[in-house]
């Protein structure tokens, strides 16, 4: 059974950066796309980066210039490096990586932005 294990999370000051990490836990062939999605109270999930097998990636409007996704699917990871966090940042994020008959998530790592 492959897990998602997510990392990096926390409380951050605005304008502050923080990295997620999600790794899995066992190996993982023919990744199509990996991504991170959040969820903030009260709303729905919504995508925040998404990077595919060629290495097209693709953000979130709310987002684009501030964060940065990265993978390695030799090493079936995935990275969410998010600089100038602001307070709307606030959610918890989640990784998911999707293939040739699998789609996998993560459980999920709290992001607090706030002073």
């Amino acid at each position: 059974q492959v897990q998602l294990v997510e990392s990096g999370g926390g409380l951050v000051q605005p304008g502050g950066s923080l990295r997620l990490s999600c790794a899995a836990s066992g190996s993982i062939f023919s990744i199509v796309a990996m991504g991170w999605y959040r969820q903030a109270p009260g709303k729905q999930r919504e995508l925040v980066a998404g990077i595919t097998r060629d290495r097209s990636t693709n953000y979130a409007d709310s987002v684009r210039g501030r964060f940065t996704i990265s993978g390695d699917n030799a090493k079936n990871t995935v990275w969410l490096q998010m600089n100038s966090l602001k307070p709307e940042d606030t959610a918890v994020y989640y990784c998911r990586i999707r293939g040739l008959g699998y789609d996998y998530w993560g459980q999920g790592t709290q992001v607090t932005v706030s002073s």
